[in-house]
């Protein structure tokens, strides 16, 4: 069957590409998949997959539901499904993840979350917020 031509192409068929050599400065989004062989400055919104090339570059927050990372991120990641990092991979970054897979030779730095908790904020778009204390909580203090 034929797809008509006026409508949006499926969103797991649209994979964007940043190439060897090019330079992004700015935030970029779609509902599909990235793949980055260059450098991107900026906010990275992906609603399939971000793909970071082991000489791709990434200085900024990435958002997505799966990531592979195989260059250098330098930032924030937060995958709400599945974080894998390559062997080639140097990470500089607060890591939010449900599930991830380190592979030896990595390099990861910075802080990391994982599980559900992980994922809460990452369906937002951004860091968490200040948590309320609970005064029930035995020490907890109250504010104000």
């Amino acid at each position: 069957m034929a797809r008509d031509r006026s409508s949006p192409p499926m969103q797991d068929a649209v994979i964007s590409i940043i190439g060897p050599g090019m330079t992004v400065v700015g935030d970029c989004e779609t509902d599909g998949t990235l793949r980055i062989e260059g450098r991107v400055e900026g906010t990275i919104r992906a609603g399939k997959a971000v793909v970071v090339g082991k000489e791709g570059e990434v200085e900024g927050k990435i958002f997505t539901q799966d990531a592979v990372l195989g260059g250098r991120v330098v930032g924030a990641v937060h995958a709400a499904s599945r974080l894998e990092v390559q062997a080639t991979a140097r990470i500089d970054a607060e890591v939010r993840a449900r599930r991830m897979q380190l592979e030896e030779g990595a390099e990861v730095n910075g802080s990391l979350t994982m599980g559900e908790k992980a994922v809460a904020d990452v369906r937002a778009g951004e860091k968490p917020g200040p948590r309320k204390v609970d005064d029930s909580t035995p020490g907890a203090k109250k504010a104000g």
